[in-house]
């Protein structure tokens, strides 16, 4: 009896490594999309020194690379649709890859400008491509873990990013100074990224295509092994199988609703709730932690050295508590953990408003003395313990699964480029509201969405725990 129950226990492990392993090659895509975002990180100074740039041109470079980010999500949900996953995947890398070497050298501040938006369009397409591909191929009693992958990947990228940054810097003693055959440190910083390109562009020529993308374009029989080799003794096969080809049948024969234009301001509800899910992430300024970290350590009083290290500090919490989300999202659900996180911010970003109302100084010569540098410390590091726990992981699950089959990539390209012009404005406004304002403005103003990011997920977000991807197209229950 004993060797009836292992075959079938074993076969299902198997099946879920192979599941994991397929989540974890997808997800290096979400490395370079934190990698990316935070490489800049130290390298603002130097670049804004060695080009003479004033506070806006700074945050137009940092920020460009955010619409081009928003261009290759918006454009890589139609280019997967048309070409499969995997074959976008390896457009995203080649693009980063190339970028990554024009931009170690650049010239000015304007070809750097250009080259940032090249990464951006590759970094846009692989955020994209990872939450559906893992969506597609993940068990439905695993998607929510195995979707939090991107979320952990992309805080390794950024906590990848700030070490290589800080190790850089250190060693020429300083960002700006010469490291090696005659190049600035901060050049070598966007140079080591060819190597995750090059490993993420490997491994999608590697994986296997998505099931869904198979069955759509008729090739069953590749469909079935992928299925096979990922769902394990307990799922039946063929049966899932049918269900994606009676989704496929009900999607043709209402091919006008594959449109996302509905009653919503020209769009299908479901679809705003998957934008304002993505503008929310960004509107709490979780990305001026780690874009403009260094500079705001150093205005609490830290000097360049230590404010790379507690920079890169922050990046390990971030990378920590994302498995917190992976351990508890199959468990608890999407919504309570959304609610924690909005709650847990709101409160965080609040006492950082007001540890800031008591810094000297303007613009970025502020200083907080006393207590007050701590509580802003403590404080940053809590709302980024409440954002990883939370938002940053939920977000790109729910991305990839509350759709409905018929408009999921294309709903989730909009979505994911909403996000990124979210992440643009949010970066690109910080450098001037810190000079006009201090950093107590901006801070209230995050808070203030973290508020409201609590009702709008009470109201509006649906719960997608445990429910098959084929079974999302009840839109009154999925928050529409």
């Amino acid at each position: 009896m004993s060797t009836g129950h292992t075959a079938p226990n074993a076969t299902a492990q198997s099946a879920h490594r192979k599941a994991t392993a397929l989540a974890f090659a997808a997800a290096v895509g979400g490395f370079l999309f934190g990698f990316d975002s935070s490489v800049i990180n130290g390298a603002v100074d130097a670049i804004q020194g060695q080009f003479s740039l004033n506070p806006t041109i700074t945050g137009l470079v940092v920020a460009v690379a955010l619409l081009g980010c928003a261009l290759g999500a918006w454009a890589g949900g139609r280019l997967a649709d048309r070409w499969g996953r995997t074959n976008v995947m390896v457009l995203g890398a080649v693009l980063f890859f190339v970028s990554s070497i024009l931009s170690a050298i650049a010239f000015s501040a304007w070809d750097l400008a250009v080259w940032r938006f090249m990464a951006g369009v590759g970094i846009g397409i692989a955020s994209v491509i990872a939450p559906a591909y893992i969506a597609e191929i993940a068990p439905a009693a695993m998607r929510g873990r195995l979707g939090s992958l991107q979320q952990l990947a992309i805080t390794v990228g950024i906590f990848a990013a700030l070490l290589s940054d800080q190790i850089l810097a250190e060693s020429a003693g300083g960002a700006a100074n010469v490291l090696w055959f005659g190049w600035e440190a901060w050049r070598w910083m966007f140079l080591v990224a060819v190597v995750p390109a090059a490993v993420y562009g490997i491994l999608a020529l590697r994986i296997p295509e998505s099931p869904r993308y198979l069955a759509a374009k008729g090739r069953d029989a590749e469909a079935r092994a992928v299925l096979a080799s990922v769902l394990g003794p307990d799922e039946d096969v063929d049966d899932r199988l049918a269900q994606i080809h009676r989704s496929i049948v009900i999607d043709e024969a209402n091919a006008s609703e594959g449109s996302l234009r509905g009653s919503a301001l020209g769009l299908k509800p479901i679809v705003w709730v998957g934008i304002l899910l993505s503008v929310f992430q960004q509107f709490v300024g979780i990305n001026v932690i780690f874009y403009y970290s260094s500079t705001l350590w150093q205005a609490v009083g830290f000097d360049e050295s230590q404010a790379f290290l507690v920079s890169t500090i922050t990046s390990v919490t971030n990378v920590a508590v994302t498995f917190i989300a992976i351990a508890l999202i199959d468990k608890v659900g999407r919504r309570p953990l959304l609610l924690i996180g909005s709650a847990g911010m709101a409160v965080s970003l609040g006492l950082m408003a007001l540890a800031f109302t008591q810094a000297t100084g303007t613009g970025e010569n502020i200083s907080l003395s006393g207590p007050w540098g701590v509580i802003a410390l403590i404080c940053a590091n809590a709302f980024v313990v409440f954002f990883g726990a939370s938002w940053g992981p939920l977000v790109w699950v729910l991305l990839g699964e509350m759709f409905p089959n018929r408009i999921r990539a294309a709903a989730l390209g909009v979505a994911a480029a909403m996000q990124w012009i979210a992440n643009f404005a949010i970066t690109l406004t910080f450098p001037p509201l810190l000079s006009a304002f201090g950093a107590s403005v901006p801070y209230l103003m995050y808070a203030a969405f973290a508020a409201l990011s609590f009702f709008f997920v009470f109201t509006k977000v649906p719960e997608t725990r445990g429910v098959e991807l084929e079974d999302m197209g009840d839109e009154s229950r999925a928050g529409a």
